[in-house]
């Protein structure tokens, strides 16, 4: 029987169908086919490039290149380790490398500043393995050496090593501990006892010394600022704040060699760091790093910079709202406009004394209270003329600067004076003016509504006597203890609070 050419196209049709069945039945189900390759059609979304246990190895990020045109050896370290087999190299930079860098094949260049033209830059997205290893500059890969820092995380002991770090060059990173008091904005470090680990040293951060760090992916960017620099110093500070280590092993990467830099270009690579450290520290919050020799590195407000708060409004900073207490760097600056103003006064012949929480302060601690804002003194406004700073002032009505940078000026809230750390930065020393009245009590023109704004038998005042206050020794009160008592109530010097509970209480951060 011959068979027509109708009867040809249905059987030619037929079977396409049951072909297409067939591959459906084998396929996955569709409501994962867009992530899966089937059987029936080529994997396009697998690059033939990544070996088949590619999530179980280590991604490679390159962290220090600079986007400015400095000098910087990305190509060649990118090289080194694109070589190994297996590993994907990225390099994370805020903005694509200018000049354009001359990158290895299949290396990707990844920038983090957002663009308004452009979906925001999603990092973690883009690291397919498990884990991941963050790489200075100029590093030369050693084959095997991120396997074995791989397998020596997964083989700590110690559930707290989350970072294991390997040297780069000759000179081993120096193993610190490191303590983060987000409430007094303040890291401290210290020598790191060594109690070794099949010879790797447990440590809460690393300095001195490029080294390379390799973690979890899921654990890098847990974090808020995975890939912020300088790199080993961030993950350091947000590592011990979360109750991580790092370990360091013995074994070490080659460090490239480079020719001396000119003075211009070692300038240029200072600026760039300790720019680098002031915008990290603005951005982890902390104003004060302590050094185990003793030595402190300050990232706050200076005579030249405005104070790190704004306005206070009832009695409560911004800060203390969001459960921390006054920035060191404000503190220290308030200690030193307290002992210049004393200076000036004892100086002058003028009687003065603490007044309200400063005078507390001196009470529970000899020093400020740690959420405190300003210092306050009292003075006999008979004895402002022995004062030139404060005679000027007060008869004039117009700001003035001493010598020292400390600026004099009348309140805009009413009939006393304020002593500025400089022009710019207006941390302060408040100097009210007391005067007597019938019955032996001491008063004053302008009450502010606080809590400790009453009149005072001037018995308390004669006679002054020294106490230790921020780094001096200034006049309080007689019987401090009665008289703060009679300002705040019984029991004030041994029940902490802050200045206005209604808003927010000491119970509350403790």
């Amino acid at each position: 029987m011959r068979i027509t050419p109708c009867q040809a196209a249905l059987a030619a049709a037929i079977a396409l169908n049951l072909l297409l069945l067939l591959c459906s039945r084998l396929s996955p189900s569709s409501s994962s086919s867009s992530s899966s390759s089937s059987s029936c059609h080529h994997p396009r979304d697998v690059p033939n490039d990544v070996p088949n246990d590619v999530p179980n190895g280590v991604t490679v990020i390159l962290r220090d290149v600079p986007s400015d045109g400095s000098a910087h050896d990305a190509a060649a370290t990118a090289r080194s380790f694109s070589s190994l087999p297996g590993v994907p190299v990225l390099v994370a930079t805020e903005v694509a490398p200018y000049p354009p860098v001359p990158l290895p094949p299949g290396v990707t260049v990844l920038a983090l500043r957002p663009e308004p033209h452009r979906p925001p830059p999603r990092p973690e997205l883009t690291v397919r393995t498990r884990h991941v290893a963050l790489v200075p500059d100029g590093a030369r890969a050693v084959p095997g050496l991120l396997r074995r820092m791989r397998d020596a995380l997964e083989a700590a002991s110690d559930a707290a090593v989350r970072v294991v770090a390997a040297p780069v060059g000759t000179l081993r990173p120096r193993c610190w501990t490191l303590e983060v008091d987000i409430k007094a904005w303040t890291a401290r470090y210290g020598h790191a006892d060594h109690h070794a680990d099949h010879h790797a040293d447990r440590c809460g951060a690393l300095d001195g010394a490029p080294a390379v760090l390799l973690l979890r992916t899921r654990d890098l960017f847990s974090l808020p600022f995975p890939l912020s620099r300088p790199v080993v110093t961030s993950l350091s500070i947000q590592a011990s704040l979360r109750g991580w280590r790092l370990l360091l092993l013995p074994a070490a990467f080659p460090l490239a060699p480079r020719p001396p830099p000119s003075p211009h270009e070692l300038w240029k690579a200072q600026n760039s760091q300790e720019k680098q450290r002031r915008a990290l520290m603005e951005q982890l919050g902390v104003k004060l790093e302590l050094l185990p020799d003793g030595r402190r590195r300050w990232h706050g407000c200076t005579k030249e910079t405005p104070r790190c708060f704004g306005t206070v409004h009832s009695q409560t900073p911004q800060y203390l709202v969001a459960g921390r207490w006054t920035p060191p760097c404000c503190l220290q600056a308030l200690r030193v406009t307290a002992r210049h103003v004393v200076a000036q006064l004892e100086a002058a012949g003028v009687r003065y004394w603490l007044e309200g929480g400063s005078l507390l302060g001196a009470v529970r601690l000899g020093d400020l209270i740690p959420w405190d804002y300003d210092v306050d003194l009292g003075f006999y406004l008979e004895d402002a003329p022995k004062c030139r700073w404060l005679e000027a002032v007060l008869t004039t009505g117009r700001p003035v600067e001493d010598p020292e940078g400390f600026f004099w000026e009348k309140a805009a809230e009413g009939e006393f004076v304020r002593v500025h750390f400089s022009r710019t930065n207006r941390l302060h020393v408040d100097l009210w003016p007391f005067y007597g009245r019938p019955g032996g009590l001491m008063t004053k023109d302008t009450w502010l509504g606080h809590r400790q704004d009453v009149e005072f038998p001037e018995s308390f005042l004669v006679p002054l006597v020294p106490v230790a206050f921020a780094g001096t020794v200034a006049k309080a009160p007689n019987d401090p203890r009665a008289f703060l008592e009679l300002k705040f109530g019984p029991g004030v010097v041994e029940n902490p609070e802050y200045p206005n509970p209604e808003v927010r209480r000491l119970a509350q951060d403790v």
